[in-house]
């Protein structure tokens, strides 16, 4: 080897040394992908003898060369192998095109387009769990928080605080399901096939595909880059848009207290949370649900890109597969997911509001008719009907739940029950009445498997817990297989520049 060639890759397994302490780690952009697809290049096709071992370490210096000058404060890191390939010629000759053999863009660029929106999803994954535990986290703490729900925008049932939490989080353990699904599609390789049904040089593809931390290779050609590279970022795009469903509609459940007099649940002053009319003092408008919910709109609208994109082209065109914008779209969930995150961390409840507000409607009415129905075997629609005409006597005459008067729930009983076993006298005793419309013993009370009663509850955050630390070591582990993998790459492509430095 030219005493030149040893003398510089001397110096760049000396700069590689001291970058690996003392800079932060190059960005895993399509320049550092199309680097270690080069770096792999040259360590298979030399150990398999698809080129010159002699040739090898020469062709290992200009490729190193090509990336520490892109790593370099304002270097230039191109994105296509077409703006790539000139600065490795410029490096090493035109030799270095023999690394060539086998490969297209359209293998190349599916496979960074697959690495980085592998990435992007595991960084989805973090933030979704980080909210879901907050959302885990505050359930536990609200377990026993006697809330209204609602249906339809009115009032309906009582019900734990939660046990509604944990209902939202259930909701974003499916989009976890989903993240872990489309990430087994996505963490393929498409190396080595080519343009779209290989080549005649016998490439190890699976070696490929360990170098580059993908658990395994696209096993047909034609669809490596024809078809599922088109096919990952509109599965993306479902699962940024569920996301963004779940968020929109957790936000506006909070907005409708904003509209009372006298909410039971707010956003806490300060740090951006709220902000001040500019023309009405008592106002406090609820800036980060505001900003939320545009951006979970904002979200779904990048999400509609790839599937727009996509629809009635011919196969293997690049239009719903750039990575800007495929990136943009998942880094607008992770936003929506960091408010989401934001405004659980900035509720403030009050109970005693929560139950008042409880004790002033008639959400517990259904309950009447299912304990007559539960304990006296009074048809539900019977029971129902004198429910009916508990609330709206009440409303008449501006009673409560907790204040109706006994005698008049029996003569209504009397007036509208009078057929079948139970005809005549109501059968409940006026504590039993009193307890029937109370909204701490509905909800204790539930004795159906998922609701919010205290067994099921603490079932339930046991098994969401379980959920979210499983999903944790889920990345955990994909992550260190990539790291692990280039680190491999890295140790074997360095024994190339040791031999050039020879």
């Amino acid at each position: 080897m030219h005493p030149g060639f040893r003398s510089l890759a001397m110096g760049l397994l000396v700069a590689q040394g001291a970058a690996a302490v003392a800079q932060p780690t190059p960005a895993r952009d399509e320049f550092f992908w199309l680097g270690e697809m080069n770096k792999a290049s040259a360590v298979i096709n030399a150990d398999e003898g698809l080129l010159d071992k002699a040739m090898a370490p020469r062709l290992a210096v200009g490729i190193a060369r090509v990336l520490a000058d892109g790593n370099q404060p304002g270097g230039k890191r191109p994105s296509s192998v077409i703006t790539f390939e000139p600065l490795m010629i410029q490096a090493a000759g035109s030799e270095v095109t023999l690394l060539h053999a086998g490969r297209s863009s359209q293998d190349m660029h599916a496979t960074y387009r697959a690495a980085i929106l592998r990435e992007d999803l595991l960084k989805l994954a973090e933030q979704l769990n980080k909210t879901s535990s907050a959302l885990v986290g505050m359930a536990g703490r609200h377990a026993k928080t006697i809330v209204p729900n609602y249906t339809n925008g009115v009032a309906a049932q009582p019900n734990s605080l939660g046990h509604y939490l944990l209902g939202h989080a259930a909701g974003l353990e499916r989009d976890a399901q989903r993240i872990r699904e489309a990430y087994s599609r996505i963490d393929r390789s498409p190396m080595g096939t080519t343009v779209l049904n290989g080549s005649s040089w016998p490439l190890n593809r699976t070696r490929m595909a360990d170098y580059l931390g993908f658990a395994t290779t696209v096993d047909n050609a034609y669809d490596a880059a024809q078809i599922s590279s088109t096919e990952h970022p509109v599965e993306v795009g479902a699962i940024v848009t569920s996301i963004s469903l779940h968020a929109g509609s957790f936000v506006e459940d909070i907005m409708t207290q904003y509209a009372a007099p006298r909410p039971w649940m707010l956003l806490a002053e300060g740090g951006g949370n709220t902000y001040v009319s500019s023309a009405m003092p008592q106002k406090h408008n609820p800036g980060l649900l505001n900003s939320t919910r545009r951006d979970a709109s904002t979200a779904i609208s990048l999400a509609l890109g790839p599937l727009i994109r996509a629809h009635n082209i011919t196969p293997g065109m690049a239009d719903a597969k750039e990575v800007r914008d495929n990136s943009a779209m998942v880094r607008s969930a992770v936003a929506v997911l960091q408010n989401w995150e934001r405004i659980l961390q900035a509720l403030v409840i009050n109970p005693q509001r929560a139950l008042e507000e409880l004790n002033s409607d008639w959400t517990a009415s259904q309950e009447l008719a299912d304990v007559l129905m539960r304990k006296y075997k009074l048809p539900f629609r019977v029971g129902h009907h004198f429910a009916a005409e508990v609330v709206e006597y009440a409303k008449a005459h501006d009673i409560k739940p907790l204040d109706f008067p006994y005698a008049q729930a029996r003569r209504i009983y009397r007036e509208s029950v009078k057929e079948g076993a139970t005809a005549g006298e109501l059968p409940m005793s006026e504590r039993e009445f009193r307890s029937t419309l109370d909204p701490v013993s509905i909800v204790n009370n539930r004795a159906t498997a998922g609701g919010p009663q205290p067994a099921e509850m603490d079932r339930m955050l046991g098994s969401a817990q379980r959920r979210l630390a499983e999903q944790d070591d889920w990345v955990k582990a994909r992550r260190t297989r990539i790291n692990a993998s280039l680190s491999r790459l890295d140790a074997d492509f360095d024994k190339l520049l040791q031999a050039g430095a020879r």
